[in-house]
């Protein structure tokens, strides 16, 4: 694997990131981060088949001024969930029949507000306009997608109105949560739960929430290692 100064792996184009992703496991890779400096549509779209979380980030070098670079991410630890054993809270289920989720919808509606809530420290234009480019090239229905690693969104409405969503990825059977954004208390919560149900009854086996957080761990997610976390992943995408 070609490093950094900084010990970081790097990614090139033509690299089989499947095999960079052997290699991680193998060597232990201490870090969740890796570095891409191409701004390559198909090597981002390669990059999220074999599990990466894609984020990216502008850098100052000297004589070239700000430059961004892709920041594909291999958690060492991450949250994964079954769609079938996602807890729904009483006080959640009460609100559920106030919201309507639109599964696949307002993808370009939803990264603007992602980006709004959130910032561009690591949706840097230069990745929106990747993810939005993928997502154009894409067909979906409810199952199935043109590409093998398509970005998808999950839309979440009350009385006509855009109150939260999230957009993510989805590779076969698999999909991974990327962000999300809320507009009223509880709507984020019940955006989730009513994602989980979709997922559920779509076919999905395999949903990857990333990094550790609280509120993951209340909807039932379970923690695993990079190495546990490959194998469901190549599992779950091997199944459309």
């Amino acid at each position: 694997m070609k490093l950094s100064s900084t010990g970081h792996v790097i990614l090139e184009l033509g690299d089989d990131t499947d095999t960079v992703v052997d290699r991680l496991i193998e060597n232990d890779y201490p870090d969740d981060f890796c570095l891409c400096p191409d701004l390559d549509t198909g090597f981002v779209s390669g990059m999220m088949a074999s599990g990466f979380l894609v984020m990216s980030t502008r850098m100052l070098e000297a004589g070239v001024g700000f430059r961004t670079l892709f920041l594909p991410k291999s958690h060492r630890q991450r949250l994964i969930l079954r769609p079938e054993e996602v807890h729904e809270a009483r006080s959640i289920r009460r609100l559920i029949g106030r919201y309507e989720l639109r599964p696949y919808a307002d993808f370009d509606a939803i990264l603007r507000e992602c980006v709004q809530t959130h910032g561009d420290d690591w949706l840097t234009p230069e990745l929106c306009s990747i993810l939005a480019n993928l997502h154009d090239a894409t067909t979906l229905d409810t199952k199935t997608a043109v590409l093998e690693a398509s970005p998808v969104s999950f839309a979440l409405y009350r009385g006509g109105a855009l109150v939260a969503g999230e957009f993510g990825i989805k590779v076969g059977s698999a999909y991974t949560s990327y962000s999300g954004f809320r507009l009223e208390d509880s709507a984020g919560t019940v955006q989730l739960v009513l994602t989980g149900r979709f997922l559920k009854e779509s076919g999905y086996s395999l949903w990857d929430l990333g990094m550790p957080m609280a509120y993951k761990e209340r909807l039932g997610a379970r923690m695993v290692e990079r190495a546990e976390f490959t194998s469901l992943f190549r599992a779950a995408r091997s199944r459309g």
